[in-house]
């Protein structure tokens, strides 16, 4: 092994401790007075998904609806919670769990939550926060930097200016994209001579003083599930949320997406917003940004880019290029307890712009006064913890080069998975991976001839049944507990768009190693072999005899 190589797994090594709970607390540990117990501390290092109980079942430990009258002992309740809650929670820390958005956390992520939670500071004002208040402006401004790579003179004159911010800090995703289009929608109904704006005098009111139909949001059909909801809270209505459809890499057609902005116009819907997709929760795809980037800036409408999952990317000189484009978005959002490794609840949505944000902007003369600090003056949500120290600490501790080490290990690990299922006979790789995400799926011998036959009537058939075959191995497997991927359904163009049900997975957890994917392969494999699954591998064969 060369010098450099084994520096760089020295620094990979280094990095996987911090994702492994040690048996013991160490002097950091103790310096502020850490306990985690035995029960709890055994659950995080092993390597065992859920344990193999029906819902139901515990739900029966949870059954009771009415208050106690009398108080207990705390001993007893965190023998309770040990006992009906920690021993039978879903062990998303596993390196075998890959089927969602989540992983180990670093170790260090606990005690500086204790420390959180213990000073319950409230981020909607700096009466109730103090330094946490600029420490999250401080971190939206970090995150803003390693998006639109500001000089110091941007960030010295808005990152603490009371007037204007240049983010929102939130509990994740779902928020920072209503954000986003919040901003966007109150933006294309702005107050004139004649009209308050939509702030004030709602929808309605802005459609009429500016002579649209509709407004409407343009995205492609792998968007996140979170914008269906922020039109609807919004109030432009889910049909108005426009799925455009996508390429063989699951990835938005640019030629489409201009052609429905224009027949919109025509119609006399307003285009609030376009929202490009930076790490699909399905694929990993990723849009072309700069294309989008054209259409929007052509026609004056918001771009948005979602980035919840594929944001962090940018952390790697090798793979940053993939998101090419994304400064040009006027907003962006990034969920840090995806792949900035930090627990749930928190999120950001970022604005290229410092004036932005004004068009949401709110007060109250009790809480959230005009020209205060205040955080929570550009904020959909009120009341929220100081998550901001979490994501502070991970850019420290982590720091640019851990991260960097992280997402390319992931994309590395996904893209050798993606060879070892295109190398075996009976599994089919759906979707390439781009980042760390990949889709597949079971494939016995007896569909090969069926997918290939010239009988689109005979293909969507076999597709019907491969689709029953994949639900029940991915059931089957969820059930045992030892290992975790997730389902979805994809319309892949090789199959003519017909819905083709698919195994997910996502590396994201450093821990995960190639041996623990070839287990999650050999345990589908033993699934295989249940009679259920054999019934149907017998109805491919019957079909073929039709």
């Amino acid at each position: 092994m060369t010098e450099i190589k084994k520096q760089a797994q020295a620094s990979l090594d280094s990095l996987y401790r911090i994702f492994t709970v040690p048996e013991a607390p160490d002097s950091t540990l103790g310096k502020i007075d850490i306990s985690i117990s035995q029960n709890l501390a055994g659950f995080l290092q092993e390597h065992i998904v859920a344990a193999e109980r029906d819902l139901d079942l515990i739900e029966k430990d949870f059954s009771n609806p009415f208050i106690p009258q009398q108080p207990s002992f705390v001993s007893d309740q965190i023998d309770f919670v040990l006992d009906k809650v920690v021993a039978q929670s879903v062990h998303i820390a596993s390196p075998s769990f890959v089927g969602h958005m989540a992983s180990a956390l670093p170790y260090f992520m606990l005690p500086l939550s204790r420390i959180m939670t213990a000073l319950n500071q409230n981020l909607v004002k700096v009466e109730t926060s103090k330094a946490f208040t600029p420490l999250e402006r401080q971190v939206i401004g970090m995150i803003h930097h390693l998006i639109y790579e500001r000089d110091s003179d941007f960030y010295g004159k808005w990152m603490h200016d009371p007037a204007h911010a240049i983010g929102s800090f939130c509990s994740g995703g779902t928020i920072a994209n209503l954000t986003a289009l919040w901003a966007a929608r109150n933006a294309v109904l702005p107050a004139s001579k004649d009209f308050a704006g939509i702030a004030q005098e709602g929808l309605a009111a802005g459609l009429q003083h500016y002579d649209y139909r509709a407004l409407a949001v343009l995205v492609s059909e792998r968007g996140h599930y979170s914008l269906g909801k922020a039109a609807d809270i919004l109030g432009i209505g889910r049909r108005n949320l426009v799925a455009i459809e996508t390429d063989a890499n699951n990835r938005i057609r640019p030629d489409l997406l201009a052609q429905r902005c224009d027949d919109l116009r025509r119609a006399g819907t307003k285009v609030m917003a376009i929202v490009g997709v930076a790490g699909s929760s399905e694929t990993g795809s990723i849009d072309p940004l700069n294309a989008i980037a054209d259409i929007a800036q052509e026609r004056g409408i918001h771009f948005h880019v979602d980035s919840a999952w594929g944001g962090p990317t940018l952390f790697s000189r090798t793979h940053r290029r993939l998101l090419a484009g994304i400064e040009r978005a006027d907003s962006v959002t990034i969920d840090a307890h995806k792949q900035l490794y930090v627990p749930m609840g928190a999120g950001l949505c970022v604005f290229k712009r410092p004036e932005t944000l004004a068009s949401v902007e709110h007060h109250a003369e009790y809480i959230i006064r005009k020209g205060s600090k205040d955080l929570g003056s550009h904020s959909v949500e009120g009341s929220r913890p100081g998550m901001a120290v979490l994501v502070h600490a991970g850019l420290h501790i982590i720091a640019r080069s851990g991260y960097e080490l992280l997402i390319d290990e992931g994309i590395a690990k996904a893209k050798a998975f993606a060879e070892i299922i295109k190398a075996s006979s009976d599994f089919e790789l759906i979707s390439e991976p781009e980042l760390n995400i990949l889709t597949y799926r079971y494939l016995p011998e007896a569909a090969k001839a069926l997918l290939a036959s010239n009988d689109s009537a005979q293909r969507s058939a076999s597709n019907m049944i491969l689709n029953r075959i994949t639900r029940l191995i991915q059931k089957t497997q969820r059930a045992l507990g030892l290992s975790f991927v997730s389902r979805t359904q994809l319309n892949p163009q090789r199959y003519d768009r017909d819905p083709v049900v698919v195994f997910r997975v996502v590396l994201a957890n450093p821990l995960t190693t190639m041996a623990i994917l070839q287990n999650v392969l050999e345990e589908q494999r033993r699934i295989v072999k249940d009679p259920a699954v054999q019934e149907e591998i017998r109805s491919l064969s019957s079909l073929q005899g039709e």
